[in-house]
């Protein structure tokens, strides 16, 4: 009896170890393929063709989901995750740059070291110290531009120009990214609504041809800039209860537009500037009396990745030629080589990576979904980047261009990423992570005629399958 209790044990056992091995297989085996169709079958409903995209998703360094992962695409905006990478390799963490001021005789030199976020605070705060060191009359403003050449627009650009923000030109010496903004805001039913240039500095002429109605719009508000005749133009009709709105323009010349702006400035803090804003170098008998430091590279690099600034991304790409020894007409090419050399140490070449415009904001950059994974596994496993680069991304449903995205769902505050948009480009790079603690990386990428919000859906909800 004993013997045959211990045999029919040892049955149960191994028919136990049998079931369980099965289990795994069926997890090993089984469940990933499942998942693969589910994935598919995302694009399915969506209607997006696979030939259009190229997509790759890994958790620890193990495919979860890939399609025509080898397949180069236009990345659009996701480029700047490149940029992202050869300037954290380049530069060590809290770097910072340099507008410096000096004065020679009775002129004022403000010279530009390519500081992408120097705006209006910034700018106080050096007109409040330049008042501490009692500086109390100027004769003219000088203003040297001489580490970035004079190109304002790159070739490597999209060719057509605009007049957005999101077009605007670029320089060592800048100021509020080289926009201007533009709030509208109704008044009374049948007067002009109130339209205001800030900052206010006279350099543009502002014509308003608005009218604030009580019923239907029939005229949408536009707003228009001619950088050549510096007139700002605005019309159209704004609702009573219409809430204030902001517009944002590029300007035409980042170091005049620094200068007018530092004119100004000094003239509502009491410092008269009696001659002209021009353009010059530094005198070498010339003192330098203030220092400006940017804010951290950290802090940057978030300006450039939350909201897809196209002028931040090149501006540090032409900052990336100081890290080889240029100080002075560096081009954004120069900086794009830096970047190139920064990718073939990744292991990746030009066949691999076609890499022309830091920004994105080109149809020739190309790039396959595995190759740009492959940039963002590298900073993952860099334990002093990889922060710095999350902070910088925007994170979904709650800021940045994913402020809208997956909110209120199980992706919410889970994912951080960046997007990219051309007509027919619709892209996403970057991390999701799982509440069992493991990090997936992914990039979609894709060309096609359809619709982008489709597209965008169709991008959510394959991240939001991968964290169930």
């Amino acid at each position: 009896m004993y013997c045959a209790a211990i045999l029919v044990k040892m049955k149960t056992q191994k028919s136990n170890l049998i079931s369980l091995v099965l289990i795994l297989v069926s997890v090993v085996f089984f469940r990933p393929v499942e998942a693969q169709e589910n994935y598919v079958s995302i694009l399915k409903k969506y209607k997006i063709d696979p030939d259009h995209v190229s997509i790759e998703m890994t958790s620890d360094n193990k495919d979860v989901f890939s399609l025509n992962a080898h397949q180069k695409k236009i990345p659009a905006s996701v480029s700047k995750l490149i940029t992202t990478y050869a300037v954290l390799n380049r530069f060590p963490l809290g770097s910072k740059f340099q507008t410096l001021v000096y004065k020679d005789k009775d002129n004022l030199i403000i010279k530009g070291g390519g500081d992408p976020g120097f705006v209006s605070e910034n700018m106080w705060y050096m007109v409040n110290e330049l008042m501490r060191q009692n500086v109390k009359s100027v004769k003219d403003i000088i203003v040297d531009d001489s580490l970035f050449d004079t190109v304002r627009f790159d070739q490597s650009r999209e060719d057509k120009r605009v007049d957005r923000a999101y077009d605007s030109p670029v320089g060592a010496l800048s100021f509020n990214w080289n926009a201007v903004n533009v709030f509208v805001k109704p008044t009374k039913v049948g007067e002009k609504a109130q339209a205001v240039v800030d900052p206010e500095n006279g350099y543009y002429d502002l014509k308003n041809n608005t009218v604030t109605v009580a019923g239907a719009v029939k005229k949408d508000l536009v707003v228009s800039i001619n950088n050549s005749s510096k007139i700002i133009s605005v019309s159209g009709e704004v609702h009573h209860k219409a809430a204030e709105k902001a517009v944002f323009k590029a300007i035409g010349d980042p170091d005049i537009w620094t200068g007018i702006n530092l004119k100004a400035f000094l003239k509502q803090r009491g410092i008269t500037v009696s001659g002209d804003v021009r353009k010059g170098s530094v005198p070498a008998t010339a003192e330098l009396i203030y220092t400006h430091d940017s804010k951290n590279l950290s802090l940057i690099l978030a300006d450039m990745n939350k909201f897809s600034n196209n002028y931040v991304a090149e501006m540090l790409t032409k900052l990336l030629s100081t890290t080889e020894g240029k100080k002075e007409n560096i081009s954004l090419s120069d900086g794009v080589e830096v970047i190139k050399k920064e990718l073939l140490k990744a292991g990746l070449n030009e066949k691999e990576v076609v890499f022309e415009n830091p920004s994105g904001f080109t149809r020739n950059n190309k790039i396959s979904a595995q190759s740009l994974n492959k940039v963002l596994i590298r900073m993952k496993n860099n334990f002093t980047h990889f922060p710095a680069l999350l902070e910088s991304l925007p994170i979904a449903g709650i800021d940045g261009t994913l402020k809208r995205r997956m909110k209120d769902t199980d992706a919410q505050g889970w994912v951080r990423a960046k997007t990219g948009y051309l007509d027919g480009i619709v892209t996403l790079a970057g991390f999701a992570g799982r509440k069992d603690g493991h990090v997936l990386t992914f990039t979609f990428l894709y060309n096609g005629p359809r619709d982008e919000a489709i597209v965008r859906e169709a991008f959510d909800q394959l991240l939001l399958l991968s964290l169930k």
